[in-house]
């Protein structure tokens, strides 16, 4: 006699399968019980550390704000801006502008700059910065930038590349605001590196990016890549009492393991001759109004005092 079962998700009458869930994992034996229950049941919410943020595919303001509070967060940001030292060449009285979420790194070469301003993606979201002054953050769309042609010097791009759609798109657009001689740095999660295999990180979400990878694309759009760095030589420790050794590990692994760490930084510089694309008509019609910082061409270099003159 055939025995029959009622399926405890479904409530549906089904011949009874042999037990076999026994021996496999909870997760496990949830995804076949929705092979055999049918698509109703899709598993039970993955159940999360308390207090630690969960990044997705794409960035959130809440959880790169809540990951650079936390000790972890403090930690990687002293050993990126360490890294990014000996890749800022100074630019007298440059325009900067940080995109995606440079907040915890402008601060500290913004004060050497004529304007800095912070862009952050719409899908991002915005953080207000500088906290107590007034504000310099601009909520944009990555790929329509609101800025007039070669009106920056530099750009800073932290937490951006990984998560654009058309990675292309964004470097166009990076090309045309960047005034001639114009200079990019970009932080990326490493392919190779420990960080970009956690989901606790910001540095763990998004598309991984090699050596490689990101030399062809700066190639393609026009861009000379000059000098690198990597940081976060030290694992993405949770436990606070082992982040005491993140300073010494980050030291140790620029010389024993580069190969492995979590974040990449270029920095690259625009060429002065491309072919400009043709802009759709509704790309035109959200840009027949738009703020400049500077005539066309007058990068930091060039710009003169008009005042003088008078």
């Amino acid at each position: 006699m055939r025995r029959l079962a009622v399926c405890r998700w479904t409530g549906r009458v089904r011949a009874r399968r042999p037990a076999v869930s026994h021996f496999l994992s909870r997760r496990a034996s949830g995804q076949l019980a929705a092979v055999l229950c049918g698509p109703v049941y899709s598993g039970r919410p993955n159940r999360h550390r308390r207090g630690t943020p969960q990044l997705t595919t794409n960035a959130d303001i809440n959880d790169l704000i809540a990951f650079y509070a936390s000790p972890l967060g403090q930690a990687a940001a002293r050993a990126v801006s360490l890294a990014l030292t000996p890749v800022w060449r100074h630019i007298p009285d440059e325009r900067l502008v940080g995109l995606g979420y440079a907040v915890p790194y402008i601060d500290r070469f913004a004060s050497d700059a004529e304007r800095a301003l912070a862009f952050m993606p719409a899908a991002q979201g915005a953080q207000n910065w500088p906290p107590f002054a007034a504000s310099r953050t601009v909520l944009v769309g990555s790929e329509d930038l609101p800025l007039g042609d070669a009106s920056v010097d530099r750009i800073l791009m932290v937490h951006s590349l990984e998560f654009a759609e058309s990675p292309e798109l964004l470097m166009a657009e990076v090309w045309r605001v960047l005034a001639p001689g114009g200079r990019i740095v970009i932080l990326v999660p490493h392919r190779r590196g420990v960080w970009a295999r956690f989901e606790h990180t910001p540095w763990g979400s998004g598309r991984p990016w090699s050596r490689g990878q990101l030399t062809r694309l700066l190639r393609d759009a026009m861009f000379t890549p000059s000098s690198w760095s990597e940081a976060l030589l030290f694992p993405p420790f949770r436990k606070r009492p082992l982040l005491g050794l993140a300073g010494p590990l980050e030291r140790l692994g620029r010389d024993f393991w580069p190969v492995f760490a979590g974040v990449v930084i270029i920095e690259a510089t625009k060429q002065l001759y491309r072919g400009l694309p043709v802009a759709s008509t509704a790309r035109e019609r959200r840009r027949a109004v738009k703020p400049v910082l500077v005539p066309a061409g007058a990068g930091a270099g060039v710009r003169t005092y008009r005042g003088a003159g008078a």
